[in-house]
């Protein structure tokens, strides 16, 4: 796989959705994390209905079905971080452990807020995806800096999607050189011991540390001289229309309408 399919995950395609202004759609999917994250626990005929709006956007971006589904799980196994609250919300107990000394017990209420907390990641993971999907990046970037992000953020997020494949690119050349300059077995496992091989990665990651930095003075001095301002520039006028408005109140009602489901159920 090329790096460019590793690091890119902008799916070209003329919908509703790609047409949409970014800024629109950064704004959107800010709202939709946020309407998730101040859903009380348990509210699940809510938390199916904003999946249900997840499903009709990736069908209007012309997506398809499993697309959301198979990328989202990356992020449920950060999500188990927040395992320990089975344990610690008061509650009836549903399950316990004798330990030596104290008891571990799972309650009915610690079960719900880690259930609530895997829905609401997985929906909002899902609602990154699909911007990121339908969005370039340029267009993304610009958006944030006309939303007025910090400048030396946006800055710091660009360069470091910019220069990720050439890290990739930088560190693939280091790989291969290795495996250029290095004896295998017949099984084809390299030679060495541990310690040997732990050096030898400690020298790559070192080297590939000071290649990196001298060519970002390298970039950085020639980029100030072809007239580098602190921003990069896009050839998308970006102008919200009628449209984009449009879909701006229809995301605030759906949300809002989630929002009254979800705190009167």
């Amino acid at each position: 796989m090329s790096t460019g399919s590793t690091f890119d995950r902008y799916q070209h395609g003329d919908s509703a959705i790609h047409r949409l202004d970014p800024r629109v759609k950064v704004v959107i999917t800010l709202l939709f994390i946020v309407s998730n994250v101040i859903l009380p626990d348990g509210a699940w005929p809510a938390f199916a209905a904003a999946w249900g709006v997840l499903i009709l956007a990736s069908a209007l971006a012309r997506l398809a079905p499993a697309f959301l589904l198979r990328r989202s799980f990356l992020a449920l196994p950060f999500a188990l971080a927040a395992v320990t609250v089975l344990f610690t919300q008061p509650g009836q107990p549903l399950w316990s452990l004798r330990l030596p000394g104290s008891t571990l017990a799972i309650s009915d209420a610690g079960l719900v807020r880690f259930a609530s907390i895997l829905a609401r990641s997985w929906l909002s993971v899902q609602m990154a995806i699909l911007l990121t999907a339908t969005t370039q990046f340029p267009d993304l970037m610009h958006a944030l800096r006309h939303l007025r992000v910090p400048g030396v953020i946006v800055a710091i997020i660009g360069f470091m999607y910019r220069y990720l494949f050439v890290l990739a690119d930088e560190a693939g050349r280091l790989l291969r050189a290795r495996a250029a300059r290095s004896a295998g077995t017949a099984r084809g496992s390299g030679g060495g011991r541990l310690v040997w091989r732990a050096r030898v990665a400690g020298a790559m990651v070192g080297q590939l540390f000071v290649r990196s930095f001298e060519r970002s003075e390298r970039v950085y001095n020639a980029m100030v001289a072809r007239g580098y301002r602190g921003h990069l520039l896009t050839m998308s006028p970006h102008v919200i229309t009628q449209r984009d408005r449009l879909a701006l109140a229809l995301a605030l009602i759906v949300l809002a309408f989630i929002q009254v489901a979800g705190h009167s159920l």
